[in-house]
């Protein structure tokens, strides 16, 4: 499909909608179809009805938050809007069926899914970035295209205006939707997340597993079937309370404080509450949960910090205590964020640690790292690493303090789980990070400059890059992992992970810096520890089997070469030498980009290998940049394009952003595959908020 060439900027807030050449939707085609009760769909058969045509994969973070936003649009304009997710892999994994009927019923996705594994749909559409979204009006023409996420409110103002024109032209079809939902299943557990020993007054080790899709706590007896307690009402939300009114929403890390920290701020376990955008404190005595950061909104900027209980997060994944703080796998935005709790939540404080926000590997200076949606933490023995699964890197990555030879640990204390916590209390004579909070002036481009304050340094021990995958065994530096999901320190100081898309426990030996399998044949193991009882013994959350098992060690590990593989996706053909990039974004009706204080927009582009580009690389303001590429016939990379654009409401007479304006911002990342060829176009264009 070709999308008309659209205007970087919209019309002054009031001007009636504009709408250019019209582009028919081409129709669905792919392997087959979920929610529909076995029914085949076809655009033609909606015809009269609005289509949003959602093209996601069940790996990608921003994806998952963009079904959450549609929730709401759904149920408001349920009688004239139909929702299509079409499910465009990127991992090998992800073209599995079964794995995306889970990934459907994980995420509780209530409409009509396509399964799209070869790309024939995404293609059709032009689609370029997870997650895009496509409007088709109810005459079956392209009306929009948008990447990212943060469109609900400039969707709710499109699909009022569609329904006024298409119910005022007589092409408008009210009625029931065509998801058909699936048999409920029964299980003790449900795609549970992550597994925290605990060790009981008597002695005995029960296991507190986050119940992810029936978001609650579960705390299973030793022998990890015999349910002890539930806590939480099994209902999505955000609530704090008792075990039986308490909620959470698909929560997933856990880690248990040191007994001191504990005692002092009155609760002993921090809970990942993935989608509530929070962090909640567990009393284990009574069972008691209390939210100590996050707001229950998901933070749209790239950076923050302050007062806990104040300040909005995005997706947390996973926490674990170091070096006497807690630790946040911030995997909506692709970095690492610390908590330091307060006996009153009010008084805890959050800030970022380590990130820049930019999906990729990139080592160093923590403030100036990339990450790509980290999801599992690990205390090294000594306490002065914290091993990262960085699962869209398909990395196993590492944090130290940037002194890594005077870093102070701490004594370390044995936790619960058999891996040591630290109380982080440093020597006399041996610097600290800076732990303060910087101020953010410009919320609306906070990614512009490094965030993060100096005093920690990021490394990668596997993995290579976004579109870098596999199942193979060796040399670390060659070796493969497949969207890791889970990291844990065995006895001998090694690290085993969760290598989660090729359903396998593998190994990294830091002394030998290899690679090696130690289990295969797992349904989607997500989590992995070490049993406190037995050192011999691995504890595995195998998700997609819904349930916790135990796996020895075997004596020796395996050596596994399946082949290295990279994301299949269609890549761009552009020309050597110069290339106009545009971003194509229109506010939405009774919005108006924000130039009170400037250019209300910004661009950032960077390439894999960095001798790709000769210019234009950076950041700076504007939708409109002029590249040039390096490279004979052949030439591959991976262009990363970052952009950021912040409207207001506008007077709906004036158009003018009176001084309090709400203000929305938009964003989105890129990494679009490219091969430089002499019939390739000089130009590239991307729609952020592209409005026909």
């Amino acid at each position: 499909m070709t999308t008309s060439t659209r205007p970087a900027a919209g019309p002054a807030a009031g001007a009636p909608s504009l709408r250019g050449a019209r582009v028919r939707a081409p129709e669905l085609a792919g392997r087959g179809w979920l929610g529909t009760g076995g029914e085949q769909r076809s655009l033609a058969g909606l015809r009269g009805r609005i289509v949003l045509l959602d093209f996601w994969t069940f790996c990608c973070v921003n994806c998952l938050h963009v079904l959450d936003e549609l929730r709401e649009v759904e149920a408001e304009f349920a009688d004239v809007l139909v929702v299509v997710g079409v499910h465009s892999p990127k991992f090998e994994h992800e073209a599995d069926p079964v794995a995306l009927a889970d990934a459907v019923e994980r995420y509780e996705v209530h409409h009509p899914v396509l399964d799209d594994p070869e790309l024939l749909t995404w293609q059709a559409y032009a689609a370029r970035a997870w997650p895009t979204l496509a409007v088709v009006d109810p005459e079956g023409y392209v009306v929009a295209q948008l990447s990212g996420e943060g469109h609900a409110p400039g969707l709710r103002t499109l699909l009022r205006e569609l329904v006024a024109e298409h119910e005022a032209r007589g092409t408008l079809r009210r009625g029931d939707g065509p998801y058909v939902p699936p048999a409920p299943s029964a299980t003790t557990l449900r795609f549970p997340g992550k597994v925290l020993p605990l060790r009981a007054a008597d002695g005995c080790t029960t296991l507190l597993v986050t119940d992810s899709s029936r978001h609650r706590l579960v705390e299973l007896a030793a022998d990890g079937e015999t349910v002890l307690r539930t806590l939480g009402t099994g209902e999505r939300g955000l609530v704090d309370g008792s075990p039986a009114t308490a909620r959470f929403a698909e929560p997933q890390g856990l880690a248990l404080l040191p007994p001191d920290v504990a005692a002092r701020v009155g609760y002993d376990v921090v809970v990942a509450d993935t989608a509530s955008h929070a962090l909640r404190g567990l009393r284990l005595s009574d069972g008691h949960v209390v939210t100590v950061a996050g707001t229950g909104e998901q933070l749209r900027q790239r950076a923050g910090g302050g007062p806990a209980t104040a300040q909005p997060l995005s997706t947390p994944w996973d926490v674990a205590w170091f070096d006497g703080q807690v630790v946040v796998a911030m995997a909506g935005l692709h970095q690492l964020w610390a908590f330091d709790p307060a006996p009153d939540p009010a008084d805890g404080v959050v800030r970022l640690l380590a990130g820049t926000s930019a999906e990729g590997v990139r080592d160093g200076a923590g403030e100036q790292a990339w990450f790509a949606q980290p999801s599992g933490l690990a205390v090294s023995a000594d306490g002065r690493r914290l091993w990262v699964a960085d699962s869209e890197t398909s990395a196993l990555r590492w944090l130290e303090r940037a002194d890594a030879d005077n870093a102070p640990a701490g004594p370390a204390t044995p936790g619960a789980d058999g891996t040591p916590s630290v109380d982080g209390t440093p020597a006399v004579d041996e610097p600290a990070p800076d732990r303060s909070t910087p101020v953010v002036t410009d919320t609306r481009l906070a990614n512009a400059a490094p965030a993060a304050r100096p005093g920690y340094t990021v490394g990668t021990a596997v993995g290579e890059g976004l579109f870098d995958f596999g199942h193979v065994d060796g040399p670390a530096a060659s070796a493969r992992l497949q969207h890791p999901l889970g990291v844990g320190v065995l006895a001998d100081g090694s690290v085993a992970v969760a290598d989660t898309y090729n359903g396998a426990v593998r190994r990294y030996d830091p002394v030998a810096d290899e690679v090696s399998t130690l289990a295969r044949d797992l349904a989607e193991p997500s989590d992995v520890v070490l049993d406190p009882d037995d050192p011999s013994l691995l504890l595995v959350v195998a998700s997609a089997a819904h349930e916790v098992v135990r796996l020895r060690l075997p004596a020796r590990a395996s050596r596994v070469d399946t082949g290295e593989q990279r994301t299949q996706r269609p890549p761009t053909l552009l020309a050597a030498g110069p290339v106009r990039l545009t971003v194509a974004f229109r506010p939405p009706t009774g919005q108006k980009l924000d130039d009170r204080w400037g250019d209300p927009t910004r661009l950032t582009v960077s390439s894999t290998p960095p001798g790709l580009l000769r210019a234009g690389d950076g950041g700076s303001p504007g939708l409109v940049r002029d590249l040039e590429l390096v490279g004979g016939a052949g030439t591959t990379g991976v262009l990363h394009v970052s952009v950021q654009a912040a409207s207001c409401d506008g007077d709906p007479v004036t158009g003018e952003v009176p001084e309090h304006a709400a203000c929305h911002l938009y964003q989105q990342d890129w990494g679009i595959p490219v091969v430089l060829d002499g019939t390739g176009a000089a130009r590239l264009d991307l729609d952020l908020r592209g409005v026909g």
